[in-house]
């Protein structure tokens, strides 16, 4: 079984990640992802905003019912993207949970969709669906609990619904090193199977990350490709702490910056691996009313003076047109 490095941490008063908090890739058409993943997987658009970096650039939001944290996918849509190619160092997978008894029904649901499904076949006593939605982006269905209670109001029956994220799968140039990132962010080493090896964090949702040792060419960023995943922090002092330590052992940290609905910061450990380290609170539905959530573009309130600006350059995105349960 992998072993990593030493992997303590110099500052006691870090608390261990529970988690994930959100998961983001990169697309070409928003309306298309829109449709795919609130029509077909039946996850609610929470938010509609741009990337704070680049204004004219749409930043789509979905999860549960709120999009807290460990439910919620995000994609940055940009038209003129080049595919990606799978290749280390990269986020290869995306996996949400369903529960043990939808593994039929979700076949069904995205066959009768068009889409190419492989499996059931099993891992780690886990029942899993994989297939790719319209960018190529790689997913997974993997049966399992969660504390997430599904949308009630989407397309698909509760019963069914998808219950957050389950995890990723990593993609490093050297797994050991990354292994001892994700130890040194609280994770344990679980188990392995074959060539994946399993790491979890200690909360009750969204607490999977696989490493896969195997030998892959080096992979390019697009169209398809999970740009990074990020982890849940308690509070905004944590994120302090976390960057000194990250310094101290020089790896690639950015400053912690104010995101609106949460505070975070960006490293990308030795391996290669863009992880984004993301508060809780206070949440995507701050200033926001919940019924009225992803129904129109929010901006922050230091580019709501570039509001008239910003619409002018994006192409309306309604809803997703399916609706009604199946």
């Amino acid at each position: 079984m992998l072993t990593a490095p030493n992997a303590t941490r110099l500052q006691s008063t870090l608390t261990d990640t529970p988690g994930i908090h959100h998961i983001t890739g990169i697309v070409r058409d928003a309306q298309q992802n829109v449709d795919f993943y609130t029509g077909v997987l039946g996850l609610r658009l929470v938010k509609q905003t741009v990337n704070f970096n680049e204004k004219f650039t749409r930043h789509l939001f979905y999860g549960d019912e709120t999009g807290s944290p460990g439910t919620a996918l995000t994609f940055f849509p940009y038209p003129a993207e080049e595919d990606g190619r799978p290749g280390k160092p990269q986020i290869s997978t995306a996996a949400l949970v369903i529960p043990p008894n939808s593994v039929s029904y979700w076949h069904d649901r995205l066959t009768e969709h068009g889409i190419n499904v492989e499996g059931p076949f099993e891992r780690f006593e886990e029942r899993v669906l994989r297939f790719t939605d319209p960018d190529g982006t790689q997913l997974e269905l993997v049966t399992g609990t969660s504390s997430v209670e599904p949308w009630a109001d989407g397309p698909v029956p509760e019963a069914h619904a998808i219950r957050g994220i389950h995890g990723v799968t990593l993609l490093s140039t050297n797994v050991y090193i990354t292994a001892s990132a994700l130890e040194t962010l609280g994770l344990e080493l679980i188990d392995q199977e074959g060539d994946r090896v399993r790491y979890r964090a200690p909360g009750d949702r969204a607490t999977v990350i696989d490493l896969l040792d195997r030998h892959m060419e080096f992979g390019r960023e697009g169209a398809g490709s999970i740009q990074h995943v990020a982890v849940r922090v308690p509070n905004e002092d944590q994120l302090y702490e976390w960057h000194d330590l990250f310094r101290e052992r020089d790896y690639d940290v950015s400053r912690v910056k104010d995101r609106h609905f949460f505070h975070s910061l960006y490293v990308r450990e030795p391996g290669g691996i863009l992880f984004e380290l993301a508060t809780e609170a206070p949440g995507l539905t701050v200033d926001s009313n919940l019924d009225a959530l992803g129904n129109s573009l929010f901006l922050p309130p230091w580019l709501e003076e570039d509001r008239e600006m910003i619409e002018g350059q994006l192409q309306p995105v309604p809803l997703a047109s399916a609706s009604g349960r199946d």
